[in-house]
């Protein structure tokens, strides 16, 4: 799960609209209805290259990798780059002002010295930022992701005050598919994504920071994402787990929060050589072990026991860095996190609605 309604809502910021906006329906406004957007449904095969591109008729949408690190001295690094596609109406892309996407880009870059963050606005049409499908490209002004053709091998750059990144991804597995082949359920109420991730990249390259580089290594992970109403009414906010296991084996797990009743829960098992397994919501349990004040004033969980019985998992998640808050127009939590427990790893955990 990703904040993808903010994207949504900077883009009616940008187009200056003047007329009151109803009452937003769940976290964000992404329980509001579709409406003329075109709808998730299951049965739809993905298609590669494909649906590395954007979705034109679909309302939200983003492109998302998270990147755990290490230097030579061993001190963990975590960096982030984002880009978010939002239409303000249905219909195609145009080469003019009259656009109906807006786009948005976060990158950020936590480590020794604390958490940076820095962000990107755009209206399409005009080039300052897009996605081409093959051969991959995402953009927003000099923040890229360029491919060698597909997303197999990737080249990440992004930065903001003080820090930047420039990191290579390759992989030699194939995407894992959520849900039922792509079909990511988040309600139980008929509200889904189309949902795929590469958690398989190995990553080089160097960050920066205060003007200093220094070379890193590690491991990446892709998250694919789109739909134009993937909650109900009553959810307001989600937990969010990509987790890289000791022994190779991966594990992606959300809860949506709900105003009422239990959190709607769900997951991927994914093993070393990339076969992958849905998990439901009876298999896993998430508990809040312990929580950090940000910044701003508000608290959110930064320790976590994880399990997934069916699995025999049962581990601590915890943030490298506490205060990992997205300081942006619309705030979320997200950071890198060790695991330790019933098997060691490293991961990112992603906090909205606090």
């Amino acid at each position: 799960m990703k904040p993808e309604a903010w994207l949504l809502l900077a883009g009616l910021l940008l187009a200056g609209c003047d007329a009151p906006e109803p009452a937003p329906k769940g976290f964000a406004g992404l329980g509001n209805e579709a409406g003329a957007f075109r709808q998730v449904t299951p049965g739809v095969a993905l298609e590669f290259p494909r649906d590395h591109g954007a979705h034109d008729g679909y309302r939200i949408e983003w492109w998302y990798i998270t990147a755990n690190l290490e230097d030579v001295q061993g001190r963990a690094w975590g960096a982030q780059w984002t880009l978010f596609r939002s239409a303000l109406r249905p219909g195609p892309e145009t080469r003019d002002w009259d656009s109906p996407n807006l786009w948005m880009g976060h990158a950020a870059l936590t480590g020794p010295g604390g958490h940076q963050v820095g962000e990107a606005l755009a209206r399409g049409g005009v080039g300052q930022a897009g996605v081409v499908a093959a051969p991959f490209q995402a953009w927003i002004d000099d923040w890229s992701l360029q491919g060698e053709p597909g997303i197999e091998r990737l080249r990440m750059r992004a930065g903001g005050p003080g820090f930047r990144y420039d990191l290579n991804l390759a992989t030699d597995k194939p995407v894992v598919l959520h849900g039922l082949q792509g079909y990511s359920e988040k309600s139980g109420k008929g509200q889904a994504s189309y949902y795929y991730s590469q958690p398989f990249y190995q990553v080089t390259g160097e960050v920066e920071r205060a003007g200093l580089c220094i070379a890193v290594k590690g491991q990446a992970w892709l998250d694919r994402e789109w739909s134009s109403q993937p909650l109900a009414a009553g959810q307001r906010g989600w937990d969010w787990f990509s987790l890289h296991l000791e022994g190779g084996a991966k594990l992606m797990l959300f809860q949506v929060r709900e105003d009422k009743g239990l959190p709607y829960r769900a997951g991927t098992w994914i093993d070393a050589q990339g076969r992958s397994r849905a998990l439901q919501g009876k298999e896993i349990e998430l508990t809040p072990l312990a929580w950090a004040r940000q910044d701003n004033g508000k608290s959110v969980p930064t320790r976590w026991r994880v399990q997934v019985t069916s699995e025999q998992v049962d581990v601590q998640v915890e943030a490298f860095e506490p205060k990992a808050w997205m300081n942006t127009r619309f705030a979320y939590w997200e950071g890198p996190v060790r695991v330790t427990g019933s098997g060691g790893g490293k991961g990112y955990l992603e906090m909205t609605g606090y």
